[in-house]
């Protein structure tokens, strides 16, 4: 499970000072998310976090080391930013209504953005993204975006045909915040076991009691 730091900046903060600008978190969430970890290893996962990333770095790394060995992996996100991840062997699930989970895929990619995952991250430049706070290029917008990709294969074919060669450094500069980093520092040899315990243990301490219970079970 991948975690932000939130309390520190990341790479991409400095590459683009206005990036995620104008997120507040209540202190509260900050505080839970400082203690989170400790019950989410208790339930047997491998938690990873790290001044200068974010969880999405964490997340790309772990699918290219599966990957790398002939390894399937399901994603569990809402971030569409990890459409870029889907591949033959690596699936994103996202949150739907209801509770159900929608399978996102190659061909699901394609469908919802007209481009191939490895182009995600120049659509999301070209296009720009609000919530991140990334500009994009000028007068560009999703279907703009990728009918350009489909006719150059990538941003910097872009470039080299002169389009947007004014914006050339900024959009360079987009890219690699777009871009999840596919080697965060992540410790390969450690081993998780669920500890169910210490879970039910931590559990009650926070008065989560109907969880406590559940886990009691689970010895």
């Amino acid at each position: 499970m991948g975690w932000d730091t939130l309390e520190s900046p990341t790479y991409r903060k400095k590459l683009l000072p206005t990036y995620q600008e104008g997120r507040q978190f209540d202190d509260d969430l900050l505080e839970q998310l400082q203690d989170l970890p400790a019950l989410v290893e208790a339930f047997g996962f491998l938690c990873a976090k790290g001044a200068g990333y974010e969880a999405d770095d964490f997340l790309a790394t772990v699918v290219t080391r599966q990957e790398r060995k002939g390894g399937r992996t399901s994603l569990a996100s809402a971030d569409r930013d990890m459409f870029q991840l889907a591949s033959e062997l690596t699936t994103i699930l996202q949150p739907a209504k209801g509770g159900v989970w929608t399978r996102i895929g190659p061909t699901e990619v394609r469908a919802r953005y007209g481009v191939e995952p490895s182009q995600v991250p120049d659509f999301i430049v070209l296009r720009g993204d609000p919530s991140d706070r990334i500009p994009g290029a000028r007068g560009v917008g999703s279907a703009t975006a990728a009918s350009l990709l489909r006719k150059y294969g990538t941003l910097e074919d872009m470039l080299a045909a002169g389009r947007y060669s004014e914006q050339a450094e900024a959009l360079r500069r987009y890219k690699q915040i777009a871009t999840m980093d596919r080697a965060a520092p992540i410790n390969p040899s450690r081993v998780q076991r669920s500890n169910w315990a210490r879970a039910e243990e931590l559990a009650r301490d926070w008065g989560l009691n109907q969880l406590a219970a559940r886990l009691s079970t689970m010895r």
